[in-house]
């Protein structure tokens, strides 16, 4: 790994926020998917939520660019589960809705812990995740469209958190356990050494100061060994 790779993932981690979430509610389309992952790893966020009743959830890298490498995405199969998780989390829940209770998405304060909730391409939020929203917000707009498409939403509100929780200095110190930092750091900063060790099972080594390898001999050892099935 390059000093300025290393230097560049540590920065990231530095500046992850583990208390600011999205929670996407039944959004489906993959582009909108991967544009909010792109917005969330822009300012910071550790991982997004996505309800989804569907096993499966694919994310166009295209779009994504990259981003779902470094945004973890937990999928829920309702809006109740996810919920109950943000609040015994201690998380506000923020709902974007069209309403006329709802609130200037500037006016809340977000550097408290806080999950924001934004809906389906049509339907918008459920009336469940509404009914347990612990604040309802918009985003005011003068012309002849009321809503927004769901990611650039997202990038609104996002880049709001960003800029409040910087005046606060939320920025620049770690919040994440250092074993799951270790663990990014290798996989991105050594992916070729990365994937033998998932296929070969070997535990993944320490980094040191600068991001180099150290393991002892025996790890090298596995790790330059043919596969069995490979061996005559």
């Amino acid at each position: 790994m390059s000093p300025e790779r290393f230097a560049r993932i540590n920065a990231m981690l530095d500046n992850r926020q583990v208390d600011l979430t999205l929670c996407l509610d039944q959004v489906h389309k993959t582009n909108n998917i991967a544009a909010v992952l792109r917005s969330a790893d822009a300012v910071g966020v550790h991982e997004i939520h996505a309800i989804w009743p569907e096993p499966d959830m694919k994310v166009s890298g295209n779009t994504a660019s990259g981003s779902q490498q470094w945004v973890k995405t937990v999928k829920h199969p309702d809006v109740s589960s996810a919920i109950t998780g943000f609040k015994e989390s201690g998380m506000q829940v923020v709902a974007t809705n069209f309403a006329p209770e709802a609130v200037d998405f500037r006016e809340l304060d977000y550097t408290r812990p806080t999950a924001i909730i934004l809906g389906h391409e049509k339907n918008g939020v459920s009336a469940e995740a509404i009914a347990h929203a612990d604040h309802q917000v918009i985003i005011p707009m003068v012309g002849m469209v009321q809503s927004l498409n769901v990611s650039v939403a997202a990038a609104l509100i996002l880049f709001e958190a960003e800029r409040q929780r910087k005046l606060a200095g939320m920025y620049g110190e770690r919040k994440l356990d250092d074993a799951y930092c270790q663990k990014l750091l290798f996989e991105q900063g050594h992916p070729i050494y990365a994937k033998a060790c998932r296929r070969k099972g070997i535990p993944y080594p320490e980094l040191d100061q600068q991001g180099q390898i150290l393991a002892d001999k025996d790890w090298w050892d596995r790790m330059r060994a043919p596969m069995p099935e490979t061996m005559a």
